[in-house]
């Protein structure tokens, strides 16, 4: 949500054929319809009304423009003075009194996403109606937090315990299709029969002729106890292996685990109380930070407003075998990239690839991509001693020692070999890029693209030679998709 929107719901009576009303009611906060205090005030005023019109038999409950909830702004957390303080009722004292707890049934209907916050406020409804395609899931731990409105508690009553925690520690949403086989949502309809698909269903509800059902008591997907604790407890370890620096995957687990041992009243009362102390840490500031800071630099002045689009990177040379370049190669390999590996003679280069590979195998046993993956990723990556290969490549990325007459004369044959079309890139971080291209003609397509290493998550960011490449679009569009092809990669890590 764009920040200084405040956002609001709107109300409308429908009455059908058969004489009866139902309220329907439509969150409007473009363009994702996110959750804000203003947001939420608005909703128990509806919902104040709804429950006490007497012509009034059910509620429905849906987004504008296609867009069920895309969770809550999280800007809003930010701000020293927001809504909060009009707010008469917690978020999750709305969920469970008016919504789940409300004297009549809520239907959500649910088109082209409910995220977070919006996919909580929907497991808090009566019954879920979803388009097949529609988008699900609880993707808070990415930004260092947990759900903070009862998503701990009412998901695993849902889908189950693992699936759960799949969802949530891993950021993984769902579509609509696969959704409803989990029992997350009880229908799916098309998008022009949404509507009148759930005002039926909350209408059945009301007859009694559906269940009732209050998600928060729901036990039937729960595993025992013995079982939860196994699950938990290898849940636990899976997430101290990927991300032993970050302790909001384990929270997560702590407070999923408080409601099943000690019900779901409790778990919600944890889970309120993570979830607060989890915002003020700074792993989240600082994923937050990174948040923001992407979405920024995808509306760059005079690239993005212009309706460029960046030119697809398939096939990527590196020269240099060495701990970056193979570092390099990883990361590139393991986004589908193909990769063309060039070193000086066979002993380096056979030592580049088994550099390669022992990356890989580091990751199978992190539990980052499976055996599997490992060997496709490999089947990417092609060894050579000459340039012929690179005839066709998108881009070059040299990796060698900081010698600038050797770096030089590579990027005179680079000239000779690669298209006239293709980026070629240093990896340095130390010598002047006029310098590197100082003996050829092409230094309007000659960049920096600077990795750095930790722990084989490599961050990506252009030291570009604006002067040169000012007018050189191509270039900077091919940046600007791989900078977000690596980053998505990276942020996943590091969530997880």
């Amino acid at each position: 949500m764009e920040k200084g929107k405040k956002g609001k719901t709107e109300m409308a009576v429908l009455v059908g054929e058969d004489g009866v009303a139902v309220v329907l009611i439509t969150i409007v906060n473009p363009p994702v319809n996110a959750l804000s205090f203003d947001v939420l005030i608005s909703l128990a005023k509806h919902y104040e009304e709804a429950l006490t019109r007497d012509d009034v038999k059910a509620i429905v409950l849906t987004g504008s423009n296609g867009r069920f909830c895309g969770g809550f702004d999280i800007s809003a957390f930010q701000s020293p003075t927001s809504a909060k303080e009009k707010l008469k009722i917690t978020p999750n004292e709305f969920l469970t009194y008016y919504v789940e707890g409300g004297k009549k049934p809520t239907v959500a209907a649910i088109d082209g996403l409910a995220l977070g916050g919006g996919l909580e406020l929907a497991m808090a409804c009566h019954a879920r109606l979803s388009t097949s395609y529609a988008q699900l899931g609880l993707p808070e731990l990415q930004l260092g937090i947990i759900p903070g409105m009862g998503g701990t508690q009412r998901l695993p009553r849902l889908v189950g315990l693992p699936k759960s925690l799949e969802m949530m520690i891993l950021s993984k949403s769902i579509r609509g299709k696969e959704a409803h086989s989990l029992g997350l949502i009880d229908a799916i309809a098309s998008p022009t029969d949404l509507m009148s698909a759930a005002r039926l269903w909350a209408l059945q509800i009301a007859d009694h002729k559906r269940p009732w059902a209050k998600t928060i008591y729901r036990t039937d997907k729960l595993p025992s106890s013995k079982e939860a604790q196994e699950i938990l407890n290898f849940a636990r370890a899976q997430a101290r292996k990927q991300a032993p620096n970050v302790m909001h995957p384990l929270v997560c687990i702590d407070v999923i685990e408080e409601g099943i041992i000690s019900g779901p009243q409790a778990g919600l009362i944890k889970e309120v109380k993570c979830a607060k102390e989890l915002q003020a840490s700074q792993t989240s500031k600082s994923l937050i930070h990174v948040f923001f800071a992407q979405r920024a630099t995808s509306k760059v002045p005079g690239i993005t407003n212009i309706g460029l689009v960046p030119r697809k990177i398939k096939k990527v040379a590196i020269v240099g075998g060495g701990l970056m370049g193979s570092g390099i190669a990883t990361a590139l390999i393991s986004n589908n990239i193909l990769v063309i590996l060039k070193e000086i003679n066979e002993k380096s280069l056979q030592a580049g690839m088994d550099r390669v590979r022992e990356n890989l195998e580091n990751r199978v046993k992190k539990g980052h991509i499976t055996q599997d993956g490992m060997e496709k990723a490999l089947c990417l990556l092609i060894g050579v001693l000459g340039y012929e290969q690179f005839r066709d490549v998108n881009m070059v990325i040299e990796a060698i020692i900081e010698d600038a007459s050797l770096k030089q004369q590579i990027f005179c044959d680079l000239e000779k070999y690669c298209n006239s079309d293709c980026i070629l890139a240093t990896n340095t971080s130390t010598i002047d890029l006029h310098l590197i291209g100082q003996k050829t003609a092409s230094q309007d397509r000659i960049a920096g693209a600077h990795f750095f290493r930790q722990g084989l998550l490599f961050s990506f960011f252009d030291q570009l030679n604006w002067h040169q490449l000012q007018a050189c679009f191509f270039c900077v569009t091919f940046f600007f998709y791989l900078f977000a092809v690596l980053l998505k990669k990276l942020l996943c890590c590091l969530s997880f």
